[in-house]
Formats: structure tokens, C-alpha cells, sequence
């Protein structure tokens, strides 16, 4: 089977006025994801699967046009629910994406509870893999999964068969990271790595 690269969205356009589900992604964001592109495994896609949020569409997007695909679109990569706050400050959204992952079992200001959301994207992607497996496994090339950095995390902590918690989260955030494993096995190559190659430049403030 297939390597399988989970690829979560880069930057966004955050609207107070906009659903979160709706934000897509911000100029940089943009360029990030077509900065991906670069990436030699790209090359090696045979199917793209995301989630229908606007900023995992416009990633996808992105990457299907430079590959003349079709993206796949599975509700059940979206990100966690969290429209009962919608846009929070990000001191705010920081303090409870925190208490998230430090209390799975819990809703965090109403939002999805971390245990939800990860059986949630465990049973989409198990999904797309029987799917890959029954249609004749990696002869058709490698698959990436554009969604998002939370439940990108829980994911990847089900592969390691290790609790939820943040150790395993991407780094910074501003989003765009990616990690690799195998289809079959389940066994994780890589963990999180950022989605543009070294020489992009770094966002105000870092570097």
C-alpha cells in the first residue's frame, strides 16, 4: 500500500465575521502551499483527500491542479467543531485548545471533545486506506490528506498508540506541517516537517 502524507493547512485569513469552517487561506497561505509543490514526493501522488472546510479545499486545491487530480472530499477530516465560540482571540483560542487535549474526555467551552474528534478523523482515514487497499494498493500512487493541525495530532497519536496530549502537536502557528507514514503497516516515517522547503521565508518575527 501507499505512503499516506497527512498535510495540514497553512495559513489563514481569520474573520470574525466568517464561520471558522469558511476562512480560507491568506495570501502566504497560498504561497506556502504552492512553495509544497517543490517537495519530490509531490510528484508521487495518485489521490487527494480533505476535508470540506475552505482552507483545506483552497490547499487541496492547490496541490490537485499542479497534479491534474480530483480532490476527495471527506466532511469527517474537518477540524474540530468549536462553532460554539467561533473566532476567540488567540490568547483566548491558545488557553483552550490547551485544555483540549488536557481533558479529551471534556468539552471545552462546548466545542467537540478531543476523544470525539479523534474517532471521528481515525475512522475517515481507515477509511480512505481499506479503500486504497481494496483498489489495488500503492499502484496507483502515494495519498495525501489535507486537513488540519488538531486532529492531525490526534491521528498521530493513535498511530504512536499513545494518549492524546500536545507533545505530538505541530510546532508554531501558523499551520502548514506534514508527516508521513505507511499505509499498510501504520508505521509513522516522519513526524511533523513544514510544508515548504527550508529557503521560504519565515513568517514577521521568526527567523
Amino acid at each position: 500500500m501507499s505512503l499516506v502524507y497527512y498535510i495540514s493547512h497553512p495559513d489563514v485569513v481569520k474573520d470574525p465575521a466568517v464561520p471558522v469552517p469558511r476562512w480560507p487561506l491568506s495570501e502566504r497561505g497560498r504561497a506556502r502551499m504552492t512553495a509544497l509543490l517543490a517537495r519530490p514526493w509531490v510528484a508521487t501522488l495518485g489521490a487527494i483527500y480533505c476535508s470540506d472546510e475552505q482552507k483545506a479545499l483552497d490547499g487541496a486545491g492547490i496541490l490537485a491542479a499542479h497534479l491534474g487530480l480530483t480532490p476527495i472530499v471527506l466532511p469527517e477530516l474537518g477540524e474540530v467543531d468549536r462553532n460554539s465560540t467561533g473566532w476567540l482571540p488567540e490568547e483566548e483560542h491558545a488557553a483552550a485548545a490547551r485544555l483540549l487535549f488536557a481533558r479529551p474526555d471534556e468539552s471545552v467551552r462546548g466545542w467537540e471533545t478531543a476523544a470525539h474528534a479523534q474517532g471521528r478523523i481515525v475512522r475517515a482515514i481507515e477509511g480512505i486506506l481499506l479503500s486504497a487497499g481494496e483498489q489495488g494498493g500503492g499502484g496507483a500512487g502515494e495519498i495525501a490528506i489535507v486537513a488540519h493541525g488538531a486532529v492531525g495530532t490526534f491521528y498521530l497519536c493513535h498511530l504512536l498508540g499513545e494518549p492524546i496530549s500536545m507533545t505530538h502537536a505541530q510546532p508554531g502557528r501558523d499551520g502548514g506541517h506534514y508527516y508521513c507514514f505507511d499505509g499498510e503497516t501504520r508505521r509513522l516515517v516522519h513526524g511533523w516537517m513544514r510544508i515548504e522547503p527550508p529557503a521560504f521565508p519565515p513568517p514577521l518575527g521568526e527567523g
